[in-house]
């Protein structure tokens, strides 16, 4: 009983200690990656998304306010692969000198057409197999800033590993009762390439990797006439997107848009996509109904 005691007495004296610390200050281009380091950092960090909910980051302009937060933080977490272009940029500028860490290293990168180029697909988190990269390079990270935390750090990310396993293992279930050629799905931007060859589903998009660029008139017709053809209903808003061109799509091809998906940007947190398992469980139910009407 007495070693008991002794135990517990330790338990609470590091549970002081933890919430004692004072949180590290983090910050990252957007809101999904400031859901993951708040996943793995818990208390122990205190995190700034320069890029919030419902938010486009392909089209973000920095202001003043952006390069204080980096000046003041102790790690900047961005998600490479040509996502935010403006973050280097803003970091230089800044003159920030501390720790930072590009969340999708060790990922492998997608090659897609966007415009007659091929270039590096960015939305490598779309993928929750790519998600456990994101999560280990950022519990490295934090330990390096952070030793005495390494405890915590390893475990919230062993706990969400788990979970990121469940959800992907559910959703080869879901689409497995999708037939292969209704797996067709219209969305707003190309940002569901990895999501595709991971789930082994085929999106159109009229706009391509980046929502910077309008697309054109012929791209749209192209698009309607395949819709037609194909007899796809399966057509979906984003939540960061513009919703005039889709809505366009859907009312000259005579379809009904489904639940909006969560893309780019986590959504407010009174809707369904407020982190980045919710927006995961949120798209998969609502394309795997979408793709059922096909």
């Amino acid at each position: 009983m007495h070693f008991k005691k002794i135990l517990a007495a330790l338990a609470i004296a590091a549970s002081f200690g933890a919430s004692a610390q004072t949180p590290i200050p983090v910050t990252t281009s957007f809101s999904i990656l400031g859901d993951l380091v708040q996943v793995v950092g818990g208390d122990r960090v205190a995190v700034t998304a320069l890029v919030g909910p419902n938010e486009d980051a392909h089209v973000f302009e920095p202001k003043p306010a952006d390069a204080k937060a980096i000046l003041q933080s102790k790690l900047v977490v961005t998600n490479g692969l040509g996502f935010e272009p403006w973050m280097g940029k803003l970091v230089k500028s800044a003159g920030y000198k501390g720790a930072s860490v590009i969340a999708s290293t060790g990922v492998q990168p997608r090659k897609m057409e966007d415009e007659g180029r091929v270039i590096t697909d960015p939305h490598a988190w779309q993928n929750p197999a790519n998600v456990i990269f994101y999560v280990n390079n950022i519990r490295k990270a934090l330990e390096q800033l952070d030793p005495a935390g390494a405890a915590t750090y390893q475990a919230n990310t062993a706990a969400y590993v788990a979970e990121l396993q469940t959800l992907d293992a559910w959703a080869v279930t879901q689409f497995a009762a999708v037939p292969a050629d209704k797996r067709k799905v219209i969305t707003s931007h190309d940002a569901f390439g990895y999501f595709a060859a991971h789930y082994q589903l085929k999106f159109l998009a009229p706009q391509g990797v980046s929502t910077d660029g309008e697309a054109s008139a012929k791209q749209v017709a192209s698009l309607i006439r395949q819709i037609q053809r194909e007899k796809i209903k399966a057509v979906f808003l984003e939540n960061m997107a513009n919703p005039k061109l889709l809505e366009q799509l859907s009312k000259e091809a005579n379809v009904v848009p489904g639940d909006t998906l969560y893309a780019d940007a986590l959504s407010a947190p009174d809707q369904p996509g407020a982190s980045y398992l919710k927006m995961a469980k949120h798209n998969i139910t609502a394309l795997v109904a979408g793709l059922q009407k096909n």
